[in-house]
């Protein structure tokens, strides 16, 4: 009899006794002793009778001889023509010439287990099976053959991997071998998306298949193991490019066309382009910019008051509303920067070339120049198309030692320096909010390596420096949505409504991060107009418009393009209502883009402490408490913020804290406080 218990199947066994009223004890060839239901049964053996079930092994051995799967299509053959159901024993017949129990066992296997050319069939007394008709077989021998190549490749694949993942590191193949065949690639492909938690169903089911096979979870961590192990993935690959699908290459049609403006660059602008190439010209950016942007100037009026000048560059003076480039850079939003590296929003011959202000070379610009009164406000300001030669190209940290060595040849820093400082003044007049925090920056060499270079560095953004370039970029925003006010020009206008708890509820916090911490907590959502300028609470102006980075913000370019416009006499490109679209389709990028920022920036300081010593100490600085001591530490020497329990200290005060774990592709970090020995006993 054959049988099968518990829902398996194939299992042989010999009938001992009835059990009860419906069920039978039945014996198997290792002579366990067992009870089926009449369901379990799928075959009685004919013509056998006081069989001894330790005789089942060699009854199977002979069976083995006649189990010739190609008689199954000798008989479709004779029998599909006949249209007629059979049993088992007919079967037998048909095939061996016999219908003895071993053949008629025989017949039975092979039929249970066909699924091409016999379909069995309904039968309250037997076993019936009924030919498939010839456009059901050769449709299941399309399926069967399709399915048995799928199993080979697979099994090829499997071997190409576990190959691959036993070579020493060094020695792995390239990525780029793994896309040269289709069929590899979509394997290759297929596990990537499931890493990433991106994939459709059919690239679930063979990521799925190939982990199986290899003996892994189907999780997709097991699979970004794998990808690592062979050498496709590099050991800290950042998912979030795949995940995202972020654009880190350039179509051909866009390259053409930048190529294109490379060759010639008409500037439809030269004829009321300003000449302030004999101005000193300070660009000042972190130190491996690759686009730069904007650059300062300034001078003493006679009268005394200062004037200065914000220089933008200026690429729409080679790109157009609505092209090609345009659209790319719109669908992008943003340049994007890594620890990694960098995936600019315009192709790179442009954004770090021709279109980047620099060093001693003749710049198009965009000039915006402010003239002060005494308290830090906005006396005058023009807006203009220019010609500039940048003459220092200083990172904030050398323009920060020239600050405080006040020489007596670079007064014009000097008096940016003390244009910053009144205008910074006037906004806190004004109610504006110090957000200013000590924050990261990383700076990865070789990242392709299993342990690479990691450069930490830590920025107070109360830097001399920094603070002098961020107040002239605010000075340049109020400037241009004054002009956006005074022309009825559509602008982005940025906005930020006052916060309803006021600054002086913390002010008996520390001047610092613990206080601009708090500041940060309290604010509300920003607000945006096209139509006109709405208040910035926080920066403490009227109004503001994002102008200074046209080269990796849209936002930015879609300000420069509407006032290069009105400089030429020209309607606006773009409407209200444009600009709202557009603005909001650049946003949802930009969204994700910061979202890499962060994630990848979270990721590289987690290996930079897992790199540390063990027990290492760090100063931590209480910013908030979240419940009972559960606090928000800043940890100083890194810039980063944490969780952690501290036992003593109130917000502003510093404590000692050291890494117990931390895991960056899992994303733990598990932080301790450490309480330092006192001795309070005097020798």
């Amino acid at each position: 009899m054959n049988s099968a218990p518990g829902g398996a199947s194939g299992s042989r066994q010999i009938v001992e006794r009835p059990d009860g009223k419906k069920n039978w004890m039945v014996t198997d060839q290792n002579g366990i002793l067992s009870s089926i239901k009449p369901q379990q049964v799928t075959y009685v053996v004919p013509g056998v009778m006081n069989f001894d079930a330790s005789r089942i092994d060699e009854f199977l051995e002979k069976a083995q001889d006649l189990l010739d799967p190609t008689v199954l299509e000798c008989a479709w053959m004779e029998l599909s023509e006949k249209d007629k159901s059979i049993m088992v024993e007919e079967f037998a017949e048909i095939v061996y010439g016999n219908k003895e129990s071993l053949e008629s066992y025989c017949a039975h296997f092979l039929l249970s287990r066909d699924i091409v050319y016999f379909v069995k069939v309904e039968s309250r007394d037997c076993s019936m099976y009924q030919p498939r008709s010839p456009p059901q077989v050769e449709e299941l021998l399309r399926r069967k053959r399709a399915k048995e190549e799928a199993e080979k490749e697979l099994e090829e694949f499997v071997h190409l991997v576990k190959s691959a993942k036993a070579l020493p590191m060094e020695s792995k193949p390239p990525k780029s071998s793994w896309l040269l065949d289709e069929k590899v690639r979509q394997k290759i492909e297929a596990l990537q998306a499931y890493a990433v938690d991106a994939c459709d169903d059919e690239q679930r089911r063979l990521a799925g298949n190939i982990l199986k096979a290899m003996g892994f979870t189907r999780t997709s961590s097991a699979a970004l193991k794998l990808l690592i192990n062979v050498g496709y993935f590099p050991a800290h690959v950042n998912l979030d490019l795949f995940k995202y699908d972020v654009r880190t290459m350039y179509t051909e049609e866009v390259l053409s066309a930048a190529e294109e403006l490379l060759v010639g660059r008409p500037d439809s602008d030269m004829h009321i382009r300003k000449d302030l190439s004999t101005l000193k010209v300070y660009a000042i950016d972190v130190d491996e910019a690759d686009e730069l942007d904007d650059a300062l100037s300034a001078i003493r009026l006679p009268d005394g008051r200062i004037k200065v000048w914000i220089h933008v560059a200026d690429p729409t003076c080679m790109i157009k509303p609505r092209g090609i480039i345009d659209r790319e850079a719109m669908h992008r939003g943003t340049s994007i920067f890594l620890p990694t590296a960098t995936f600019p929003m315009f192709p790179e011959r442009l954004a770090m070339n021709v279109m980047s202000l620099q060093q001693g070379k003749q710049c198009k610009s965009v000039s915006v120049s402010v003239t002060l009164h005494p308290d830090g406000s906005i006396a005058e300001y023009t807006l203009e198309n220019s010609v500039i030669k940048p003459t220092y190209m200083l990172t904030y940290e050398s323009a920060t030692e020239l600050l405080y060595m006040s020489l007596e040849e670079e007064e014009e820093l000097r008096i940016l320096q003390e244009a910053s400082s009144i205008c910074a003044q006037w906004r806190r007049s004004q109610g504006s909010i110090d957000t200013a925090m000590i924050e990261p920056r990383i700076k990865v060499s070789n990242p392709d390596d299993p342990e690479p270079n990691i450069n930490l560095y830590v920025e107070d953004q109360a830097n001399p420096a920094m603070q002098l370039v961020s107040e002239m970029m605010v000075l340049c925003g109020e400037a241009v949505a004054a002009f956006g006010a005074d022309n009825n020009l559509p602008l982005p206008y940025r906005g930020h409504p006052q916060c309803n708890t006021a600054v002086s509820a913390f002010s008996h916090l520390p001047d610092g991060p613990a206080r601009s911490f708090a500041n940060i907590s309290v604010l509300r959502a920003a607000e945006m107009d096209f139509q006109k300028p709405v208040p910035h609470g926080i920066l403490g102006i009227p109004g503001y418009v994002q102008f200074t980075s046209p080269i990796r913000r849209y936002v930015d370019l879609l300000a420069h393009y509407q006032v290069k416009a009105f400089l030429r006499g020209d309607s606006p490109p773009y409407s209200a209502g444009d600009l709202e679209g557009m603005t909001f389709i650049a946003s949802m990028h930009v969204k994700v883009a910061r979202r890499l920022h962060s994630n990848s920036l979270r990721y590289w300081l987690l290996e930079y402490l897992r790199r540390q010593p063990k027990g290492r100490k760090y100063k931590a600085l209480i910013l908030k408490f979240v419940k009972d001591r559960m606090a928000v530490l800043l940890l100083v020497e890194v810039g980063m913020q944490v969780t952690t329990i501290v036992s003593r200290g109130k917000v502003g005060d510093e404590v000692s804290v050291a890494v117990d774990t931390a895991h960056p592709r899992d994303d733990i970090l598990s932080i301790r406080e450490v309480i330092e020995d006192t001795d309070d006993n005097e020798e």
